[in-house]
């Protein structure tokens, strides 16, 4: 029974979320303490109670203490098998956070699998869809067909966006006896994750979206253009920033930008994509300008830090780096890092290595 220490350094819900997924694919329980401890409001939310349920259903798991507010789990998974879920978080609790726990026991299961899931797709302190959708996914479609679909967006705080995700796997548990002969094998065979170097930037994409019931007042296209004349002033490649509206439950906004670079002219590498991303979000006395400016601001930012991976992708991209192997080089190590590399190196071993002064996380098996 591994122990976990759910206060860990910034004490967050990611500690639950990758335990979680972690559990699943190696089989090991688990029992966390303390809970996001350090939150105003310590304890499972929604959407970790959401990823509990569905990997009960998923690997015929047994949980104790996954209430709404409890700081104490107790998780021991059984076999893995996939099935199509539809899930309702029944908040605007965050869809990408969800998928967390969710989409790596899926990309090795014995079979593909849809999920439908009902929540938020856009909200403060998580990545929004688009994002995952554009600089995660790419990353990890290496190791799994994934296609993903947001069928509707859903704002804080009634949520209610609508996802489809379809994982159709590439390794299969269940083609070994093990795990360990699994790790062994992906670990010999399977493409690593190597970003080192930043390249050439190519161009810079983006999303700017909002509720139908302020499309009156340009709402999307503002935040476009704040964005777009940012970022025109300082680059000179292909700028592209869609607008889109959507019918939601609740009035809401954001951009999401991401760019693209290459090492060698013109040709992206699909195997290892460099893309980094940022986005802003819509707030009732926030003009759409600044939302578009702040969004614009953050991707400089990034880029200017020289490095391939932003920070927030170094958090979600760590647990196939301790999986597959490789090297990755973020432009800021955060503490939420070093918390998910403490999550990951109870179910996996000590096999991730920091280097704090290049921002480097590496392989180490």
């Amino acid at each position: 029974m591994i122990r976990i220490d759910g206060s860990y350094l910034e004490g967050g819900g990611s500690i639950a979320r990758i335990a979680l997924a972690l559990s699943a694919i190696t089989q090991k329980s688990f029992t966390i303490a303390d809970i996001r401890k350090n939150r105003p409001q310590p304890g499972l939310k929604n959407q970790h109670l959401f990823c509990i349920r569905a990997l009960e259903q998923l690997c015929n798991a047994k949980a104790e203490g996954s209430f709404l507010g409890s700081q104490e789990l107790k998780f021991v998974p059984g076999k893995l098998k996939a099935k199509n879920l539809e899930i309702d978080i029944e908040t605007a609790g965050s869809i990408p956070l969800f998928l967390q726990s969710i989409l790596l026991p899926l990309m090795f299961a014995d079979k593909p699998s849809k999920i439908t899931i009902k929540g938020g797709t856009s909200g403060k302190w998580a990545a929004p869809i688009e994002y995952f959708d554009n600089v995660f996914l790419p990353q990890i479609r290496k190791y799994a067909k994934i296609e993903l679909k947001t069928l509707k967006r859903g704002y804080f705080p009634k949520g209610q966006g609508l996802v489809e995700i379809k994982i159709s796997p590439i390794y299969k548990l269940n083609d070994f006896n093990f795990f360990d002969e699994f790790l062994m094998e992906i670990r010999k065979n399977a493409t690593k994750i190597m970003l080192e170097e930043q390249g050439r930037l190519i161009q810079i994409k983006g999303i700017s979206h909002a509720s139908m019931d302020i499309e009156k007042a340009q709402v999307a296209e503002r935040q476009a253009k704040a964005a777009q004349t940012t970022l025109t002033s300082r680059y000179s490649c292909p700028i592209a920033i869609q607008t889109s509206y959507s019918s939601t439950a609740s009035t809401g906004s954001g951009i999401t930008l991401w760019a693209i670079f290459s090492k060698d002219a013109n040709e992206i590498d699909e195997r290892n994509p460099i893309r980094i991303g940022a986005d802003a979000l819509g707030e009732r006395g926030k003009s759409s300008d600044e939302v578009g400016y702040e969004a614009a601001k953050k991707l400089i930012g990034e880029i200017e830090s020289k490095a391939p991976v932003d920070s927030h992708l170094a958090d979600q991209l760590l647990p196939f780096l301790a999986l597959f192997g490789g090297k990755i080089r973020a432009s800021r190590l955060t503490s939420h890092s070093k918390t998910n590399i403490y999550t990951i190196e109870k179910f996996l071993g000590k096999c991730l290595e920091i280097d704090e002064k290049s921002g480097t996380i590496s392989a180490n098996f």
